[in-house]
């Protein structure tokens, strides 16, 4: 095994000694996010997460329960010709490399099949970004490339198990969805709790999950949406089991992957077969990930509450690529369940988070939400 190596675009880019750039792990209008998230990141971001408690309180006092954001999801804006164009384009725009790019959706591969109908686009990964409960919490496995003539029919039973799981069938699962030697499959942030189970108890998970079933992950995500300390925890985990390290960025907004995979492959199948069988992998942090981790969140979530005029659905305003579920059980938009009467906690929401666009704003955001990191290896 070789070592995996990670590298700064702002400190030295590698990319001239390679030929092609691989985009890995990013999301379209196919994916559904959930809204539990916006507390977390707003919590402690000035003048917004005072403003929120605020208006959570005042909506806690007039309907005597708290606003479930669980029970809400949103949408990515871009579809899936136009996330894959701007992928491809930071890979040869930005880097002068060919591009590869593969889009992992939340347990689907509606986008990849989508652009399989497209001229000249037949050998697009066909990638999902799998959900498998374990134990107290979840994984996200990307799983890339699989054989486009069975993708449906397998991700059908994917399917099925994450709504139904057996932990005694993941083992047989894993196996069953790596067979293809052209099929990667990766442990996405490792090390993120985002089931909020606590540190100790989801490092714990974890190591227990790769215990058992590392014969089937190839590789370990270094995510570009996740922060620098919990990359290099992942970075750990992964010498720890022997397993490259992998880019993936985890685009949810118009920014670009904040980091990308760096080889000489010049097919999506030859790049697997580099990190299968050599267990290596080039990583390239992006310009983008320099900037506060929180910062690019609150920037990405105003690209997504703007009017979009050229929505491939037809989904204008952000109300109607905001999803709820009401008490009855009952999806629709947040546009169809209020009409013109938006709680006033939302509309406060969307105008404070519609500043983050001015500049002046952006400026003193950027300050404030600034971070001391050391990017090392």
């Amino acid at each position: 095994m070789r070592d995996s190596g990670i590298h700064f675009q702002w400190l030295k880019n590698p990319a001239g000694s390679f030929s092609t750039g691989v985009s890995l792990h990013s999301h379209t209008l196919h994916s559904k996010e959930s809204l539990d998230f916006i507390q977390r990141v707003t919590k402690d971001t000035p003048w917004l997460g005072g403003a929120i408690r605020k208006q959570t309180d005042r909506y806690r006092a007039i309907n005597g329960r708290d606003i479930d954001f669980s029970k809400a999801w949103w949408t990515p804006p871009l579809a899936a010709r136009h996330a894959w164009e701007l992928e491809k384009g930071q890979i040869e725009g930005v880097l002068g490399l060919k591009g590869l790019v593969s889009l992992t959706d939340h347990d689907t591969i509606d986008a990849c099949l989508h652009l399989h109908v497209l001229e000249g686009m037949r050998d697009v990964p066909v990638s999902v970004e799998w959900t498998i409960p374990y134990a107290p919490t979840f994984f996200h496995i990307g799983v890339h490339n699989l054989p486009a003539e069975d993708a449906p029919a397998m991700m059908r039973e994917m399917e099925a198990f994450t709504d139904n799981p057996v932990e005694a069938k993941i083992g047989e699962m894993l196996e069953w969805v790596s067979r293809d030697a052209r099929t990667l499959v990766i442990i996405n942030h490792p090390c993120w709790d985002e089931n909020h189970i606590g540190a100790e108890e989801h490092r714990a998970t974890v190591i227990r999950f790769l215990d058992n079933y590392r014969p089937f992950i190839h590789a370990a995500e270094l995510n570009g949406l996740r922060p620098w300390d919990e990359n290099q925890k992942a970075a750990d985990l992964a010498a720890r089991y022997k397993l490259p390290v992998i880019s993936g960025g985890d685009r949810h907004g118009r920014e670009p992957n904040a980091n990308v995979n760096l080889t000489n492959a010049t097919t999506f199948s030859e790049f697997v077969d580099e990190v299968r069988s050599d267990a290596h992998s080039e990583v390239l942090f992006m310009s983008q990930y320099r900037d506060p981790l929180k910062m690019r969140i609150l920037e990405n979530m105003a690209d997504i509450i703007e009017d979009d005029p050229r929505h491939a659905m037809g989904w204008v305003k952000w109300s109607d690529r905001v999803f709820w579920e009401n008490p009855d059980g009952e999806v629709k938009s947040v546009g169809e369940h209020w009409g013109n009467k938006v709680p006033r906690v939302v509309n406060r929401f969307v105008n404070l988070m519609s500043l983050v666009k001015h500049r002046r704003v952006r400026s003193v955001l950027r300050v404030a939400l600034e971070e001391n990191r050391q990017f090392a290896v």
